[in-house]
């Protein structure tokens, strides 16, 4: 898989509420499939697992079995990857641009 390829599966799956939600679920540690329905009453078990997936296809979600019991996992990673190549450059760039400015106000007086 070619590294924009998995940008536009991190992209699909962080375009839907109901997945950021899962996500930030998933952000103080691994819950099972079954707590994140019960955090989530408003969806059904199948509803969640198709949304699960979705995430695990963008390599957002590692799932684990442990048992009867699967665990998930946030991964971060991909969304560091998006941060490092879009996020982070161009917000580097506005930084510089506010300093430049604040710099040339500050002269101006």
């Amino acid at each position: 898989m070619s590294t924009d390829d998995s940008m536009e599966r991190v992209f699909k799956a962080l375009a839907a509420p109901t997945r950021r939600a899962l996500m930030d679920a998933l952000k103080d540690g691994p819950l099972t499939t079954g707590e994140l329905c019960r955090r989530f009453p408003e969806l059904d078990r199948c509803t969640v697992m198709q949304h699960l997936k979705v995430l695990e296809a963008a390599d957002l979600v590692v799932p684990q079995r442990k048992g009867r019991e699967r665990w998930n996992h946030l991964n971060a990673l991909p969304i560091r990857h998006i941060h490092d190549r879009w996020i982070g450059p161009h917000a580097a760039r506005a930084a510089g641009l506010l300093m430049r400015l604040e710099t040339d106000l500050g002269s101006a007086e």
